[in-house]
């Protein structure tokens, strides 16, 4: 079992880092079992087609960030510290992938929306799925900043919306120009679309 386990494992972690860095569309079933090390039948004992195996590298994914916005996004700190943790946590995610791998390589979501959401349905419906949790979870942020008086928005829900739109857009502009500075005006525009002052800057004695 233990042996078993450890081949679907693999086979996951090959495929994340081989749709990450090329895509899904080009991959085929033998490169994802070479670069994981286990023989080709591994594959179909586990997945039953390569729509399959994307699916569950989307749910392991999501996993993962689910865990890391829950983080952020449910500390102890106000509601605007945590908005602004999560996208300094974004931007540094996205340095790290580039020092790894010498480019910027997104977010998979966004990847994979791009390439395969009208190419097939369960796909399309499981990324839907992801970006209406993450929605959910920053609108539960934002409608404690708003009672406390701290952002104006009339619509919570538009408003994370918005705000998960602005953070994929910008790892997408990020990924295009393979430049994180894309990623730097990114707290000051969520402060903006929320109607929410930007900090003051410390004023200079004359």
């Amino acid at each position: 079992m233990g042996r078993t386990s450890d081949a679907k494992e693999k086979i996951l972690t090959a495929a994340q880092s081989l749709i990450e860095l090329r895509g899904y569309s080009a991959l085929g079933v033998a490169e994802i079992c070479k670069t994981a090390g286990v023989p080709k039948g591994s594959f179909y004992y586990f997945f039953e087609s390569k729509e399959a195996l994307a699916l569950a590298v989307l749910d392991e994914h999501w996993a993962a960030q689910q865990r890391d916005w829950g983080r952020i996004l449910r500390s102890e700190a106000e509601p605007l510290e945590r908005l602004r943790q999560l996208f300094e946590e974004t931007e540094a995610a996205q340095r790290a992938g580039q020092a790894s791998c010498g480019s910027v390589s997104g977010c998979m979501f966004g990847n994979l929306t791009l390439e395969l959401s009208n190419q097939t349905e369960a796909i399309r419906e499981r990324l839907q799925q992801i970006f209406e949790a993450q929605v959910a979870m920053v609108e539960a942020v934002i409608s404690e900043a708003l009672a406390r008086g701290e952002v104006t928005v009339s619509d919570t829900h538009e408003a994370a919306r918005s705000v998960v739109a602005q953070l994929e857009g910008q790892v997408l502009f990020a990924k295009l120009y393979n430049n994180t500075s894309q990623l730097g005006a990114l707290w000051l525009n969520c402060l903006a679309l929320l109607g929410a002052r930007a900090p003051e800057e410390p004023r200079v004695a004359v």
